[in-house]
């Protein structure tokens, strides 16, 4: 029994919704598509799919084999295309999630560039500013910004995230810039909302090194920094930004530092992915070029 291209089988079945859709991929008829998904679910001894007359639903058995069943097809298949090109050959498609601002600003223009490298890879990004479960979505890494919380996956640093507090000159006339973090209390700030819940305690370092907090709050807040970024240089108040979204606006003068002498503590950008024995080739070379670019941040010159 070909345990494994079933589970294969039925991973398609739940990436294309359909099993139809499932078996033209695979190059083979519905009735056979049907009666291996049959089997597959015979052998384990459960059922794995709720079948309606619109689409199909992973029972708590197929979400579980989905979970687990997914590095293992994945390895398998890392396993074959290193045997087959000798580990040298990057081919298959990637599976890459970002974040919604980080991935569009930087991941997506690098794209063309890797993919002329790389002839034989195709490309799926998604991006989207809520974490994924990189092994029950399929997503070979994930990029991410800000502080690892899954200890289950593996990662690697491609740069340090830089923050710093900025408002816009006009906030600034109106309202003297604060000379301290705890005059922040008595400002408008403007507030991410983060995976988490609302980023409205905000930590600093300061002059002598001893680490500083305080609660602020504020007439807008939002959970895509696109919008808290456009906040802030409408004048809504001060806002925490990573250097790398908000460089060009400091460059440009539309924000302007607040509390320069008091920095944010910094965080990482990262290239996450599931734990594997074998790393598939096209996820290793992707990870060593966003290595390579990421090495002098773009965002970093000029900046201070």
């Amino acid at each position: 029994m070909d345990r494994i291209g079933d589970i294969a089988l039925f991973l398609q079945v739940l990436d294309l919704g359909s099993i139809s859709a499932a078996a033209r991929r695979q190059e083979i008829s519905v009735a056979v598509a049907s009666q291996r998904l049959k089997r597959l679910e015979q052998g384990l001894g459960v059922r794995l799919l709720h079948r309606t007359t619109r689409r199909l639903h992973p029972t708590p058995e197929g979400i579980a084999l989905a979970r687990e069943g997914r590095a293992l097809v994945g390895e398998l298949e890392a396993l074959g295309e290193r045997l087959r090109k000798g580990g040298s050959e990057v081919a298959g498609t990637l599976r890459v999630t970002a974040s919604a601002s980080f991935g569009r600003l930087y991941v997506s223009p690098l794209l063309h560039a890797f993919l002329e490298r790389h002839p034989a890879l195709r490309v799926s990004l998604d991006l989207d500013d809520r974490v994924s479960d990189l092994v029950g979505s399929g997503f070979d890494l994930a990029i991410r910004v800000g502080p690892l919380g899954d200890s289950t996956l593996v990662s690697r640093q491609l740069a340090v995230n830089r923050r710093v507090l900025c408002a816009s000159p006009g906030y600034l006339r109106r309202r003297a810039a604060p000379a301290s973090p705890a005059e922040l209390a008595a400002h408008d700030c403007v507030v991410l909302i983060g995976r988490h819940g609302r980023v409205d305690t905000w930590r600093f370092a300061g002059p002598d090194g001893a680490p500083v907090e305080v609660r602020v709050q504020g007439r807008f807040e939002s959970n895509y920094g696109e919008a808290v970024r456009d906040a802030a240089i409408a004048g809504l108040g001060i806002a925490m930004h990573s250097v790398w979204h908000v460089h060009q606006d400091l460059r440009a003068g539309r924000l302007r530092a607040v509390l320069p002498d008091w920095p944010v503590p910094c965080s990482g950008i990262h290239a996450v992915m599931p734990q594997r024995r074998l790393v598939p080739p096209r996820v290793r070379a992707f990870v060593d070029f966003l290595a390579e670019r990421f090495a002098e941040p773009p965002w970093e010159a000029g900046t201070g």
